[in-house]
């Protein structure tokens, strides 16, 4: 326990990014080892600025304390990513949290089929219904579901996994000890007995609109596959896929009718190669053979001939592949005259206007913590003001007056 305050004190950290982080860890071998270290050797640290060893001189651990406390009160365990709980699948992806904090029984995500089930919060009934029947089947045939305890979407596929009396996950944007939405009581309660709640946020943290975008990381790397049951063409569970994608992840997305801007996101990830999914066995015949003990078959058959999502990055159709490329839009912000960024946005457009950045340098460039960072820059992506390439370096799309 005495360990865990050190791990919370480099959480904490601000103004300092996930890979800075994770470079001190891998250089350090530890937070422990990270706190008691001279500030002359933070600087040794492959890309540590100044400010970021300033940061790391604040050695105050009564936040850590409170925590702590606060944790012991709630029954939260803290799980880190040195941890032999922490899932091998979600330590691999870029940016892993570096600790999760858990309430419930958390599954061995590694020897699960795991099925992310995400959908846009104002779901059509006809989502709503196949949403919850899609989660009832994959949890009766042995899956692990998980999703983002939202209203709508995420609700159904909580729901149908419980029906089946299965097990499913919600991983939250916030605190436990906040219920977000408050109707959704029942379902944290539910979950937390069948399953698993998981933040990467300290109790008492509200949820934020920011936050989402960066848990939805979460959401993907845990599991093997995505499911879009809806999405519109900005749609949080849109992030999701994306998310998926970038991590290796298959992507399936549920029909939804042409013209219906509710489904024009999840057609469209259909249309660039998503699994088409109508029953859980067009996700589970791909995980099958390698998970025999896990899933219960009601009848055996070979996999479909398409790729599960397993799209090329950036995905295209076949008929796409003879075109030219398409000529990327060259705005021209005026931001002296703002009415559509928020002013983390600003930052970051300025930043990048004087040349590609990866995300720890914008972090520094910026002073704005990473959380705010990944958030503001994936709404710039959906807006097509950023653009993201290898390595997790951004550049921008728009000139600036």
């Amino acid at each position: 326990m005495a360990a865990l305050k050190y791990w919370l004190w480099l959480t904490g950290v601000s103004h300092l990014g996930g890979q800075r982080k994770l470079a001190l860890l891998q250089h350090f071998g530890g937070p422990e080892e990270i706190y008691f270290a001279d500030p002359e050797e933070y600087a040794r640290v492959e890309g540590m600025t100044r400010p970021g060893v300033k940061a790391l001189e604040n050695k105050d651990l009564s936040a850590a304390d409170r925590i702590l406390g606060d944790c012991e009160r709630l029954g939260l365990r803290i799980v880190t990513m040195q941890d032999t709980e922490y899932p091998d699948r979600l330590r691999n992806i870029f940016d892993p949290p570096l600790l999760l904090y858990v309430q419930g029984r958390m599954p061995l995500f590694d020897d699960e089929v795991a099925v992310a089930m995400v959908g846009t919060r104002r779901a059509s009934p006809y989502a709503l219904e196949m949403g919850e029947k899609l989660a009832f089947q994959l949890a009766g045939l042995g899956a692990v579901v998980v999703s983002g305890l939202a209203s709508g979407g995420d609700a159904a596929a909580h729901r149908g996994a419980l029906r089946a009396n299965g097990i499913t996950v919600g991983v939250i944007g916030g605190g436990h000890d906040i219920i977000y939405p408050k109707e959704n009581r029942a379902l944290y309660e539910d979950i937390a007995v069948r399953g698993a709640i998981l933040s990467e946020y300290p109790p008492g943290t509200e949820h934020k609109g920011d936050h989402f975008p960066v848990r939805n990381r979460i959401i993907s790397g845990l599991c093997q596959a995505t499911v879009v049951t809806e999405a519109p063409e900005h749609s949080g569970a849109l992030i999701t896929a994306h998310r998926a994608l970038d991590q290796g992840r298959d992507v399936f997305a549920l029909p939804g009718q042409a013209g219906d801007r509710r489904c024009a996101g999840s057609n469209a990830l259909l249309r660039d190669g998503a699994g088409v999914v109508t029953d859980a066995w067009d996700i589970l015949a791909h995980y099958a053979g390698q998970f025999p003990h896990k899933i219960r078959s009601l009848r055996m058959v070979e996999p479909r001939s398409f790729s599960a999502g397993r799209a090329p990055d950036p995905p295209v159709q076949p008929a796409q592949e003879k075109a030219p490329p398409k000529k990327e839009s060259r705005r021209t912000l005026d931001l002296s005259r703002n009415t559509e960024f928020t002013d983390d946005q600003i930052r970051i457009i300025r930043a990048l206007a004087a040349g590609e950045l990866q995300v720890d340098d914008i972090i520094e460039a910026c002073q704005i913590p990473a959380r705010r960072v990944l958030s503001a820059l994936t709404m710039l992506e959906l807006e097509e003001i950023v653009k993201q390439e290898a390595g997790k370096r951004f550049y921008l799309l728009a000139g600036i007056k």
